[in-house]
Parts: C-alpha cells; structure tokens; sequence
C-alpha cells in the first residue's frame, strides 16, 4: 500500500504530464509572456478556422494557396514551439528567457518566408539567392531544435541523418552511397520546394488534422467526454469487471474524437482506473486495460491522430475509404479487448458496480433493442432523409438542414434538461441510470451527424466537412448553457453566455497547443521523405531488406514491425508513420510481388500505423503506461508488460490483413459475404484472446490452447488451407494474352507474372496487377493501362510504357518478359473452412464445459453469469 501511494501522480502532476506531451510544459506567470501562450494558439485556431471556411472566396479577402497556408502554419507552429516548449527539464518554466523569445522569432520567419516572399521565389526556381539559402540552412537547424524540444531527441536525430546522408552520399559505404547533394539543391529542396519540410505531410496537417484535433479540443470543452464516460459506465459498469468494460468503450469513444493516446489515459483514466481497482483489479491491470484501450482509441476512426489525413494523399484514396478500411480492425480488436476483460474478470471472480434501479431481464433486454433501433433511425434519418431534402430543395438544402439541425439542437437541449447535469466525478459508489445518461447529453451527437453528413451526402472535402460541423459545435459551446439555465430557470455564473464565450475561447487555445507537436512533427518528418525523393534511398532500401529477410514475407513483415515499434517509442505516431511508411511501404509491396503477393496499399500503410501506435504502452518507454501507471499507483514497466499482453490481439490483425484484404472490406461482392467475414473474425479474434489469456469457461488445457490458435489462424485466413486444395489461380500462356485482354470485363483486374532485371544484374520474378478499361480492342486495352508489347519466338516482352500510367505506378518496366497470366479458378469460396474450424471450437467449448461442471468452487456458475 505504501508503495501503491508513493507511486500515485496528482491530477496537477497528471496535466502538466499531458501538457509536456501534447502541449508545451511552460505555463508562465509574467502577462506577457502569458499573454502570447494564449493569444497566438487563439489566433492559429482562428487562422485555421478562416483557411477551412469559404469565406475567403466568398469575400475575396486574403485569399492564399496551399504552399502558403503550410508556411503560416508552420510558422505558428515553430514559434509556439519555442516558447511553449523549455529547452531543457532544468529550464525555466514560470517565464520566457530572452534567448527564446529570439529563436521563436528567427524561426516564425524563416518558416513563413515561403509566404512573405512568394512572389520572389515563384520568380528564381531552383536558382536561389544567397540570402534564400541562409534562411533555409537557418530554417532547417531551428525545425531541428524545435522538434527536440517538442518531441524529444529521437526525430531530431533521425532528421540530421538523413541530412547528413543527403549531402555525404560519395562517402557512404557502397551498398547505400550515392552523387550527393550540392547546398543549393539540397536547401531548394528541403526549404524552399515541396518536396521536402513543406511537402505532403505537413499539406495534410494544414489542411486536415488541425480542424479535426480543434473539433475535438470543443467537443470536450463542450463536456463530452464527460458524457461518453458516463454512458459507458451507465451502460456496461454492472457487468462483471464492468467498470474495466466500460473504460474499454469510453476510450473507444473518446479516442474517435481525441487522436492521443496520452491524453485519452488521462482524461478517462482519472475516473476510470480507480473504478477499477475498486471492484478488485490490481494496479498494474487496471492501468494496463486503460493503457491498452487508449491507444486503441488511435486505430478508431475517424480521427485516428493524424494517420488516416496522410493516407487521404500517400495512398491516393478518399477519406471515406480510409475509415471504410479502418473501421472492421478497430471494431473487432475493442470487442476483443472487452472479451479479454471478461476472462480476466471470470478468473479473479469480479463483480460489477451495483445498479441504482434494478431491472429485469425483459426491462433490459428492450432497453438495449431501443438503444440499437435508436441508433439504426438516426443513421437512416441522416443518410436517406438528408438525402432526400438534398435532392427535393437542390442549393437550398443547406439551409434547410440549418434551421433543422437549430431545432434539433434545441429539442434536445430541453429533453436533456429534463434530467440532473452531469457532474464530473471520479468516484461512485453505483451506477447512474442509463436512460437519464443518454438522455443527457444527445445533443452532443448533432456535430458528428453533421460531420457525417456531409461526408457522405454533400461529398464534402473532409476539411470543409469538420469545418461545418465545428461552426455547429461552436454555437453548442456557446449556447448550452443560457438555454439550460433559461430551461432549468437557474440564474448564476454557470449558464451565462460569459461562461460559454469562456469555454469557447479555451477549446480554441486548447486546439491550438495541442497541435504544436503534431505541425513540428510533420514539418521534421518531411525532411525524411525529402531525402528519400532526392537520393533514391527506397531502393537502396529494398535490396538491403531483401537481403536481411532473404526475401521471405513474413521476415520482411516482422522486420517491418519491430522497426515501428522501436522508432515509435521515441517519435510520435504521426511522425513514426511518416518516416516508416515513407522508408518501408515500398519494400513491402515490392517483395510482396516478387513472392507472388498482391498487397494493397492501404493494406501497409495500416499495418505500418498499428505498430507505431502500440509503440505508446511498449516497454520501457511507453509514455501512455507511465500516464496511467501514475494514476494506478502501480509500477509503470509492469503495467506497460500488462497492457502490451493486452494488446497482443491488436498487434496480430496488421498480419492478418495483409494477407486477408476482405478484412479491410476489401473484395467483399456481397451484404452475405460481409456478414460472413465479420463473423469470421469475430469468432478468430474471440478464440485467439482466450488461447493468449489460457481461459474461456475455465482454464485452458495445453491441447485447447492450440486447438484454440488453429481455430483462429483458419477463421482470420480460410484461404491458407483452401488454396491447397483449390488453388486459387489458374495459369494461362502469355501468348493469349491479347485474346484474354480483349474478353475480359470492365474493371477485372490483369495479373500478370513478369521477369525482369534489376541495377546489378540479378533476375526477378513479380506479380503485378491492372485494371482492366471499358471494352475495346486488346491492344487499346493495354495502352490504357500504359503499355504495349511485342512478341519474339513465342516469347512476350513489354515494348513500351507510357509516362505516369497505372503500369509505370505497379513497375512494369521496358524489355520484362511476361512469363504467363494469372486467371482467377472458379472454385467453391474459401469460407467453407470456417465449418472444421467451428468444429474444433465446439470440441473445446464441450471440453471445458464439462470440466467447469466437475471441479469445485466458484468457477463452476461464473463463465454462464457473464453478462448478467
């Protein structure tokens, strides 16, 4: 117990963990220096609202493009960094030295001199200046400082390698040396082009994250994720080990609209981890189940940090695709992980948290069915009713649907004031009563259905999508609490418009601090892709993980993990998914097609951003489980073992889906089809988490546990095993391939096997993969997929490639043999090996059964009570 307390962290210690993190660790006491620290995130989260709205095309006033939004943007970011950020733990942090003061102006400039000498620069490409060239060496060494001091050393030293490297090229060793760069293309490179620091990473920040991290920075001020805990426990924490259940779901729900990790363990681990250890969890568990759904919280879209914004433009999919693959993994590892919690619960013989009215089974089996209609009618109402005054009223509908959504609002506002408010608490003695919980605060909802909305039915960007759904939230946060108190016809402080334009103004500081991290990281992690486009390193790169794999898959894909993994414990997640994607992506596909695998980008680009993000509860450095540990009181590398043994069953879908697409909703011809595969993996996930925990009914037996990982390896991919019996592919000659062209339908994708030779000499065989055009005859066909070929002695080669076309982008390169076609078998689906497979499960559900019916104790009943 004395242990237990002197490891406890105070709520003040708790923020100022977070505000080290997220937002600078300087909270000033002089005015001015106090007054910047406010002021300018204020003006960044105004800057961010006005380049977002179209305002400035509606009132042609301060018009700017992208190259110049990314300079300003930047430029806030840089000096914030400076002075919201001390230079070292020892600095002082009550105020702002003079030497700060200097270098956050310094660096403002030189990060917005892009902007405030457009015109100039637009005027000498690639023949920069000598003062040009001051500004950006000087600009490149400040971006440096400001990430080490944001982020901490290891981005910082990764960005001054890859410098090194870009300039020192004639002097590496063999395998990765190259020309070099000179000082003019390099800083043209790095500062002054797009290529580099102001490239695609910090586009998407400019353009995307910020609006998304400001929406979520008002949701919260606005109270809900207040509200999201308290639904949560109201709904889940009478379950067995409910209260760990219920900080599953509300991290799931808090991490939607958070993107950090870090902050999500604190804001829900306050309330949830005491709850936890009240009703028997130990510190290290209770921290490592909060530990683990928090950075969960990151895989769930729609905000997802920054990850799912820089899929939008490395992968070259829209937004709703991102989430569209994103959503199966992150659904299916929460369920897992309330699972998981259940087992835990089941062995240590846990309780719930008491109800304060007792209902019957009936009374709460029907609540559960309106929940779930409730649900179902608003996402109808959203997509079809919408819809459908979109297509009655044309222009108009947007107004419309304001004067609807106003009156919502208010509906909603009077309904939840017909229930006590919601008190933050950290502590309860029984659980609230769910319908009032709800009931109190749906009004949060109508932001994520306008955000929704217009995803789905306007079509909208997602940056001008979240900015309309912020203007709601803005009104929210502004309004709730006068037309509560009117409602309530309660006076005072608490429902004042004062206290509202207060809570807005705190949301868009808050916005604005919270990005500082996220715009540095993203401007140093430019400097790597930058360096990759201008040494050609990711071919280097290619040939030296083949060697280390030996060219085999799944080496390559370990390699690829650990890497993450490893960086991801000193780089933040966006970061950690720039640098590896951008170094790793490329070897993936590339290795998966010379081992006849067809992986999709999205596919690796994902399985890059898991690892990263399972970086945040690794041990020893993950930051997320000494946050939680210091509300547990436990030990912090325990709990970091404790919640990385939880997230095992996260760190197993990256493999899963890249080598089952339909997990990502990929392939997926039918609505059966879908049910099917999302049963599958349920059912896999569900029998891998009690093969990793040795528990369902009761413990595990050595022969069960490994029926149980059978089970879940054949259900996660059926096709491993049915590929032997049914190969998948037939193979046809390439001389047909003309006549196969020509027959084969719109949108069919051509797979073709090629042999082609690399730099050094060395053969290589891959797969590539291109979709077929609208009919016509075949050699149209395949110039519209960007080639043509030629015939020699019953042999086929690629003749030419057109510039920049599908062909070029899969590789195809001149003079590569096409070695034959592959045809899709027609064969019975690959899903009837769910059928042995359910077999085996039932074999070791009997088993235990029988077993838990024997021996002796408490075990026996509990398994059958679970969710009573």
């Amino acid at each position: 117990m004395a242990t237990e307390t002197k490891n406890l962290l105070t709520a003040e210690k708790l923020e100022q963990m977070v505000a080290e993190i997220d937002s600078g660790g300087r909270a000033p006491h002089g005015r001015i220096s106090k007054g910047v620290l406010f002021f300018v995130p204020l003006l960044w989260s105004l800057f961010q609202l006005w380049y977002s709205s179209p305002l400035p095309f509606l009132l042609d006033f301060f018009v700017i493009n992208d190259t110049q939004a990314r300079s300003i943007h930047l430029a806030f970011a840089m000096f914030l960094a400076y002075t919201a950020f001390p230079t070292f733990k020892s600095s002082p942090r009550k105020f702002i030295p003079i030497q700060d003061w200097i270098l956050a102006l310094v660096a403002a400039f030189a990060a917005a001199y892009i902007y405030l000498n457009y015109t100039g620069l637009s005027t000498r490409p690639g023949a920069p200046i000598t003062f040009d060239l001051v500004v950006s060496a000087v600009g490149l060494i400040l971006l440096l400082e400001a990430t080490r001091r944001a982020l901490g050393p290891p981005l910082m030293v990764i960005g001054t390698l890859f410098i090194i490297y870009a300039f020192a090229g004639p002097y590496m060793p063999d395998i990765i040396a190259h020309k070099g760069a000179s000082l003019v293309k390099g800083m043209s490179h790095y500062w002054l082009s797009t290529e580099g620091v102001f490239g695609v990473a910090l586009g998407v920040s400019t353009g995307m994250v910020f609006m998304f991290v400001l929406f979520g920075s008002l949701l919260e001020k606005a109270g809900a994720g207040n509200y999201f805990i308290k639904v949560a426990f109201a709904g889940l924490g009478h379950m067995r080990g409910g209260p760990a259940k219920a900080a599953v779901v509300s991290s799931a729900m808090t991490g939607m609209i958070s993107g950090s990790s870090i902050a999500n363990v604190v804001t829900t681990g306050t309330f949830t981890i005491p709850l936890m250890k009240k009703v028997g969890f130990t510190p290290e568990k209770a921290g490592g189940i909060e530990c683990a759904s928090s950075v969960n919280g990151q895989i769930t879209p729609p905000v997802m940090g920054a990850a799912a914004f820089l899929m939008v433009e490395y992968v070259g999919i829209s937004y709703l695709e991102v989430i569209k693959h994103a959503f199966l993994p992150a659904i299916i590892a929460y369920i897992a992980l309330v699972y998981i919690i259940h087992l835990e619960a089941c062995k240590m013989g846990l309780r719930g948290l008491p109800k304060r009215h007792k209902k019957t089974l009936a009374q709460s089996l029907l609540g559960m069915v309106s929940v779930l209609l409730g649900v179902i009618l608003i996402g109808a109402a959203t997509y079809y009713g919408l819809g459908w005054i979109k297509t009655l009223a044309g222009e108009a509908a947007i107004y419309i649907v304001a004067v609807l959504a106003l009156a919502v609002y208010l509906i909603l506002l009077y309904v939840a004031c017909r229930v006590p408010e919601l008190e933050f608490t950290t502590d309860m003695d029984e659980l609230p009563d769910l319908g009032q919980t709800v009931q109190a605060g749906l009004y949060f909802l109508l932001p994520v259905v306008v955000l929704m909305w217009c995803l789905t039915v306007e079509q909208l960007s997602p940056s001008l999508s979240v900015f309309w759904a912020t203007v709601l939230l803005l009104v929210i946060v502004v309004s709730q609490r006068p037309i509560k108190g009117f409602f309530r016809r309660i006076h005072g402080e608490e429902f004042s418009f004062r206290r509202g334009i207060d809570d807005l103004i705190a949301g868009l500081v808050a916005g604005g601090r919270n990005m500082i991290g996220i715009g540095v990281a993203t401007a140093a992690a430019g400097i790597v892709v930058g360096t990759v486009t201008l040494t050609g390193i990711a071919l280097v790169m290619t040939e030296f993980v083949e060697f280390i794999s030996l060219g085999n898959m799944a080496l390559t894909l370990i390699f690829t993990a650990l890497f993450s993994i490893i960086l991801g414990m000193g780089l933040p997640t966006t970061a950690n998914y720039i640098v590896v994607s951008t170094l790793m992506a490329p070897v993936i596909i590339s290795l998966g097609a010379q081992n006849g695998l067809l992986i999709p980008l999205v596919a690796v680009h994902l399985f890059v951003f898991y690892f990263g993000v399972l970086a945040d509860d690794t041990p020893p450095v993950g930051l997320a489980a000494f946050a939680a540990a210091g509300i547990s009181g436990g030990d912090p590398i325990r709990t970091g073992i404790q919640g990385f043994m939880y997230d095992i069953r996260t760190a197993i879908l990256p493999f899963v889906f890249i080598f089952n697409t339909e997990l990502l909703m990929i392939g997926i011809g039918s609505t059966l089809h879908f049910i099917v595969v999302v049963a599958g993996a349920l059912i896999a996930m569900l029998a891998f988490a009690s093969a990793t925990q040795n528990y369902m009914l009761t413990r595990n037996k050595l022969w069960e546990t490994a029926l149980l990982l059978l089970v879940a390896f054949i259900m996660f991919r059926p096709g491993f095993f049915w590929d032997r019996i049914f190969p998948e592919l037939e193979t046809r000659s390439a001389t047909e391939l003309e006549q196969f062209v020509s027959d084969l339908p719109s949108g069919k994708q051509l797979r073709l096997t090629l042999k082609g030779e690399k730099m050094n000499g060395d053969e290589f065989t891959m797969v590539v993969s291109l979709a077929a055009g609208k009919k016509a005859p075949a050699q149209e066909r395949l110039l519209a997929m960007g080639f043509n070929t030629r015939n020699e002695d019953g042999r086929v080669f690629i003749d030419n490639v057109v510039f920049n076309s599908p062909a070029e982008k899969a590789r195809i390169d001149w003079d590569q043999e096409i070695l034959d076609l592959q045809v899709l078998a027609d064969r019975p689906p690959k899903q009837w090996m769910f059928i042995p497979a359910l077999v085996l499960l039932v074999l070791v559900l009997w088993s235990q059964k029988r077993r838990a019916r024997r021996s002796a104790g408490p075990q026996v009943n509990q398994p059958t009570q679970a969710f009573n």
